[in-house]
């Protein structure tokens, strides 16, 4: 029952309706998941620094363990700005390292210390509750950026937390994130292989499974696209979810087409969501809409990183 959506501006103009186009969708999808809501927001930066966002507990000591991520992060890196809300810390750092090291250094500080998300454009704002109490905190409809895409969340099969929320950053891949409504049934049986690789799980959320495959198959040199056709195949179950890079947005559905996933293109913007009703209430009763067969995937490109405005990119069928 969980509803997620995402908008990409193809004007090249760094739409400042991003976030308020969003916020209208999750409002729309909110009686899907009341249990959590968040997005993953994608506005490029001109000065090379990096969006870092993290969780500093559950029950507490944030102040301290903020005083101690900025000691830690300092020491390898350039803060340029840092700001503390409860338990969100975000830094704003220029850094050339890896991030997995800094990922590493930063969560030892305590278990329940965890980085959100990383990147160059992306920043994660998510947490327990619904739709309209994520905008009061965080102001979603004030946001612009090239690109979006968001989750609201019913809890099926693991806990109510800021960490099972979603969007899911892929933990040490810059700026790659997800959002997914479904269930893979071959989670445990792909958690256990990942697992004696050494990877480490941060939820009980089978959805957490799908960044981890499109990130190796990125690092990999696969492009989003031809991660996603993968993914088809790779993953049992009945699922519709999107996945966003710094300049793609992308969908995949499963064999089956058992998830519904709607999506309405212009010259101007394409977006998706799971219920047609959050693309009209977004976007006005006149916009076209269709439904994409089962078993496929398509993205889209950021003008200006290397698709024109306007251009569409062809529909892959992979049933």
């Amino acid at each position: 029952m969980c509803g997620i959506m995402g908008y990409l501006d193809k004007t090249g103009r760094n739409n400042g309706q991003t976030g308020a186009t969003l916020l209208k969708m999750l409002l729309a999808l909110g009686r899907r998941g009341p249990d959590s809501a968040g997005a993953a927001l994608y506005t490029p930066r001109g000065d090379e620094a990096t969006v870092l966002r993290v969780k500093l507990g559950n029950h507490g000591g944030f102040a301290e363990r903020a005083a101690e991520v900025a000691r830690r992060v300092s020491a390898v890196a350039a803060i340029q700005k840092q700001e503390q809300d409860n338990e969100y810390l975000k830094l704003i750092i220029g850094f050339e390292g890896d991030p997995k090291r800094l990922q590493a250094e930063i969560e030892a500080i305590h278990p329940e210390v965890e980085v959100i998300s990383y990147g160059t454009a992306l920043d994660i704002v998510k947490q327990v509750g619904s739709p309209r109490a994520l905008e009061r905190r965080f102001g979603l409809d004030r946001v612009s950026g090239t690109h979006a895409i968001a989750h609201t969340r019913l809890s099926t099969e693991s806990k109510i937390d800021l960490s099972h929320s979603q969007p899911f950053w892929a933990h040490g891949s810059v700026d790659l994130a997800t959002v997914h409504n479904g269930h893979i049934t071959n989670y445990h049986k792909l958690r256990r292989l990942y697992e004696q690789r050494g990877i480490r799980f941060y939820t009980e959320n089978d959805s957490e499974i799908i960044g981890l495959y499109l990130a190796e198959r990125l690092a990999d040199g696969l492009s989003l696209e031809d991660a996603l056709r993968g993914s088809i195949h790779y993953f049992d179950g009945s699922f519709s979810y999107l996945a966003a890079t710094a300049d793609e947005m992308g969908f995949a559905k499963d064999p089956f087409g058992l998830k519904p996933l709607i999506v309405a293109e212009t010259d101007q913007f394409v977006a998706i969501a799971t219920e047609e009703l959050a693309l009209h209430a977004a976007l006005g009763d006149g916009v076209e809409t269709w439904e994409p067969p089962a078993g496929s995937v398509r993205c889209w490109r950021v003008p200006g990183n290397g698709v024109a405005a306007g251009q569409r990119p062809a529909m892959v069928s992979v049933a």
